[in-house]
């Protein structure tokens, strides 16, 4: 497949990520945080927030599995998944943390272990989501996501449509 057509379909993936209400306008920031000195601060921090998403799961998962619910400490592991998941843009993770927290404060535990498997099932697909968009960048190059559109091999045509793209997933972005 040519070059610019592998580059005009990530554009398109990566702004369904943002239609679709996967990730919000706190991706875009964390982009552009990244520089030359630091070229692989979005990859590391979002594998960070993996880490600590899954140990947080786990932690959610044995804490509604006992006798008596400590509904303190759920709230608290809930918050913490909120609060890293707003960090890195990941919108639906946190919406579904949103509504956590309201039958935790309820202390409604069935309500709790649906809205568990809620957030287990949004945190899967965005972590599946997010592995593909950096397995397509090369896990590293985050600059390649905008094209370089002084690139001597496209055409006019090819550049007008790929600042256009970029435009529209910016669009998306701030909207």
């Amino acid at each position: 497949m040519e070059v610019v057509q592998l580059q005009r379909r990530f554009v398109e993936y990566a702004a369904s990520l943002f239609r679709e209400g996967f990730l919000d306008g706190q991706f875009t920031q964390l982009q552009q945080l990244q520089d030359e000195k630091n070229p692989d601060f979005v990859v590391e921090v979002v594998s960070l927030f993996f880490e600590d998403s899954e140990k947080l799961l786990n932690d959610l998962s044995r804490a509604l599995d006992q006798q008596n619910v400590d509904f303190k400490r759920v709230d608290s592991h809930v918050h913490q998944l909120k609060g890293s998941s707003s960090s890195i843009g990941a919108q639906r993770v946190k919406n579904a943390c949103i509504a956590f927290r309201n039958y935790c404060e309820e202390q409604n535990t069935d309500a709790c272990l649906s809205c568990l498997q809620q957030v287990k099932q949004e945190y899967s697909l965005v972590k599946n989501k997010l592995e593909t968009l950096f397995r397509v960048t090369g896990a590293t190059d985050f600059d390649s996501w905008w094209v370089d559109t002084d690139d001597d091999r496209m055409n006019e045509f090819e550049v007008s449509r790929l600042r256009e793209d970029k435009r529209i997933l910016v669009g998306f972005v701030e909207s």
